[in-house]
């Protein structure tokens, strides 16, 4: 069984040996989210600038910046990955960034 720290250890050694694999940059992100949200936030920048297909990164990079408290930046970020999903046939994925953005808007009426 892999152990946080071995698998974070696995993903660096990937990331050393291909620092340009969107698949190991959204994993690293993701395993940094919790602990360390200022160094996912650098590696979600890095799928934003350099792998802007990778639909995945929207709606975590959009959360991210909400805990943030960068609300405006998070909509500005769920607007392209809709585009981008859509684009991508990802109709999933668009409508979880759909919600995301409906939700940063304050227009999420589900709990009421």
């Amino acid at each position: 069984m892999n152990t946080p720290a071995t698998r974070l250890q696995q993903l660096l050694a990937f990331y050393a040996d291909d620092p340009t694999d969107a698949f190991t940059i959204y994993a690293l992100a993701t395993e940094y989210r919790t602990q360390e949200p200022e160094r996912a936030w650098g590696f979600y920048q890095k799928l934003l600038a350099e792998h802007a297909d990778y639909v995945g990164t929207y709606y975590h990079a959009g959360k991210l910046l909400e805990e943030f408290g960068r609300k405006e930046e998070a909509e500005q970020v769920y607007r392209k990955g809709l585009v981008v999903a859509k684009k991508a046939g990802q109709q999933h994925a668009a409508s979880e960034l759909r919600q995301a953005l409906s939700s940063c808007l304050g227009l999420d009426y589900e709990d009421e």
